[in-house]
């Protein structure tokens, strides 16, 4: 597969290096030479200096032969141009980052397939909806559906005192009958961790657990956590994602919205019917605990600083806030966010890359995750009619190191994978993978 990927920072170059490991055919092309040279340096990707809107630089890239072509630059209006001149220059597939959710709807998202751009990803709307999901679970720090509900992820940080520290994976069916779930992953210090048997929980274990959707209590006891309910919360930034946020969630709590700018501060108080919109600073304490900081059940922060928002979160943290919410777009700083007491961070890179995945397999992905603090990703494949997979039970499979299947539905049923059990075409089935084997991984299912 040959894969050209227009960027303008660091969305781009973050999205390469993650797909750097796949054996694919990879050209970058962005405006920024230094940009390029640090990434010739540090992969075997090809680089193109130049504009993604000149057709000069896209048949200089081989856009004629290519497979998929990504526009992820930070203006909208650039990523749909590239994409309808890739597509006029016969690219096979054209995906935008796009900022303007309007164009999802579905009259206007099939008029773009019509011009030539194929599929549109909007991170600030996607974030906004993850922001939902994770209030909705009070306790994982990250929370992924998969086979339209069947299946969930959770992400779980064991405490010290958490009833598993100490024992083996292995003892989970034995202690807990009821739980029915696979532990696919372990974060631990930074790396990332395929469990086996005898492997044994830490205390800061960031657990990766797959299982159907009515095992949360069961999780939740067996990582000693407990449930609670959020109704009050506040968030600073009234950026996109704020915006969209604060509309999903103002009909069912009470939302307190902090913006410093004063005139977008007044556009969101006529448009957020149901939400406080408040214009200050966010980093004034004293301000939010006015604002009532100290009774809200939950604080995010999605500023346009990094900053900003580990430290408000930090200080809301300290202040008694049970949940905590940051977006951090260095990706550098994720794990050192998570390990310093935030429970969830948000990155639009990974949002991108997560979206864009499903395209990259060979597979028929469904859906895909790429997953906060780790390089990881976890894929929703759909079995083929020829799949290797569907030809013996699944201990016998060639199953790569670094890839775990994590579940299987099959119609309305879930299954945990073992090793007698004989997948079917048509079964869908989620997979923890590493990147440097996802392409293995998606054959083997193709």
């Amino acid at each position: 597969m040959k894969i050209i990927i227009a960027g303008d920072g660091e969305v781009g170059v973050h999205l390469a290096k993650s797909l750097s490991e796949l054996d694919y055919d990879i050209t970058v092309v962005d405006p920024h030479d230094e940009l390029l040279k640090r990434l010739e340096s540090e992969t075997d990707l090809l680089t193109i200096v130049g504009d993604a809107t000149s057709p000069t630089v896209l048949r200089d890239a081989g856009v004629a032969d290519c497979d998929l072509f990504l526009a992820v630059l930070h203006h909208e209006s650039v990523n749909l141009m590239s994409c309808l001149l890739a597509k006029k220059l016969k690219a096979k597939k054209t995906v935008a980052r796009i900022t303007n959710a309007e164009l999802l709807a579905p009259r206007n998202r099939e008029m773009m397939r019509e011009m030539g751009v194929d599929e549109m990803v909007c991170p600030e709307r996607i974030a906004a909806k993850e922001i939902t999901n994770l209030l909705a679970n009070s306790v994982a720090t990250e929370f992924f559906d998969f086979s339209d509900g069947l299946l969930t992820m959770y992400v779980i940080r064991l405490e010290d005192g958490s009833p598993v520290v100490g024992h083996a994976v292995k003892d989970l069916a034995q202690t807990y009958r009821d739980l029915q779930v696979k532990v696919v992953a372990l974060l631990r210090g930074g790396e990332t961790i395929i469990p086996h048997g005898d492997t044994v929980f830490h205390a800061g274990d960031l657990a990766y657990i797959i299982g159907h959707a009515g095992q949360v209590d069961n999780i939740n006891r067996v990582a000693g956590k407990k449930a609670f309910s959020i109704r009050r919360v506040m968030m600073a930034g009234g950026g996109r994602i704020g915006r969209y946020a604060a509309q999903n969630l103002q009909d069912s709590m009470h939302v307190t919205l902090i913006e410093e700018d004063r005139a977008r501060a007044e556009e969101l108080s006529a448009s957020l019917s149901d939400t406080l919109v408040i214009n200050g600073d966010a980093t004034n304490i004293e301000l939010l605990k006015e604002e009532g900081l100290e009774r809200a059940d939950a604080f995010i922060s999605v500023t346009n600083s990094s900053e900003t928002n580990v430290l408000t979160c930090l200080h809301a943290k300290r202040l008694g806030v049970r949940r905590t919410i940051a977006l951090v777009e260095n990706t550098g700083f994720i794990t050192i966010s998570q390990d310093i007491g935030i429970d969830t961070i948000i990155n639009k890179k990974l949002i991108t890359a997560s979206y864009i995945a499903r395209f990259i397999v060979k597979g028929d992905a469904v859906s895909s995750k790429w997953l906060s603090g780790t390089n990881a990703e976890v894929l929703e494949l759909k079995v083929g009619k020829w799949s290797p997979a569907t030809r013996k039970p699944i201990g016998q499979l060639d199953m790569p190191v670094g890839a775990t299947i994590g579940g299987i539905t099959r119609g309305r049923e879930t299954m945990l994978p073992s090793r007698e059990l004989q997948l079917k075409q048509g079964d869908r089935v989620v997979v923890f993978t590493m990147p440097k084997v996802m392409a293995t991984v998606a054959r083997l299912f193709d």
